[in-house]
């Protein structure tokens, strides 16, 4: 692994490139990614801690960028649910290689409403909308079979019905209070470019040492 070396030079990141700003600047990075075909662009690592302070982190898929914060679902009683209830601030991280970016984003969390997780949960396939309710997310389970048997009855309850919301699912917000997007440069030599939050729309650009 030490051996491992990759030289970065697709690109740079200047002060006068970047838009005053961070989410507009995350949109444009986004929808470059999408149009560069990056598989799944809108996953992201979802850093969170508990009562013990001791991090944990996963994937997660990003569902929208709403009000200037961004938007996710899960199991509210799912590791990351409870971590997140007891403790409400985040740390997710896109990382995009083929295009040498990354971005940082770090803010408080708070629940979205019902309705805005009731809209959403009836958009989504009814396959997932089923499995929302068969997986008791991050607990003990017995054996796959035993997941499987619960979306089998599941299936034949809801036969010929539309699938309610589990009352414990529904979407996250992350409110951004610093926002930093990372360009790949070389001789690792890289463009990194923070904004700090210093009130309501207003942001303060830093540029950071690679």
């Amino acid at each position: 692994m030490k051996d491992f070396r990759e030289n970065y030079s697709k690109g740079e990141l200047l002060e006068t490139m970047i838009d005053n700003n961070p989410i507009i600047q995350f949109q444009h990075w986004f929808d470059e990614a999408v149009k560069e075909k990056i598989l799944e662009p809108n996953a992201f690592i979802l850093a969170t801690s508990m009562v013990d302070f001791k991090p944990s982190a996963r994937v997660m898929l990003l569902k929208g960028v709403e009000n200037n914060s961004f938007v996710f679902f899960t199991n509210y009683e799912s590791r990351k649910g409870k971590e997140l209830t007891w403790n409400p601030y985040a740390a997710m991280v896109f990382l995009w290689l083929p295009m040498q970016r990354q971005i940082r984003i770090e803010g408080r969390v708070e629940k979205i409403t019902n309705e805005e997780s009731e809209n959403y949960f009836h958009s989504r396939p009814r396959e997932s909308q089923l499995g929302a309710w068969c997986s008791a997310q991050s607990s003990v389970l017995e054996n796959r079979i035993a997941l499987v048997n619960k979306y089998t009855e599941l299936e034949e309850k809801y036969e010929g019905k539309d699938v309610p919301k589990p009352p414990f699912w529904g979407g996250f917000k992350v409110i951004p209070s610093s926002i930093e997007f990372w360009q790949g440069r070389t001789s690792r030599l890289h463009d990194r470019l923070r904004y700090n939050l210093i009130k309501e729309g207003d942001w303060k650009l830093e540029r950071l040492s690679p």
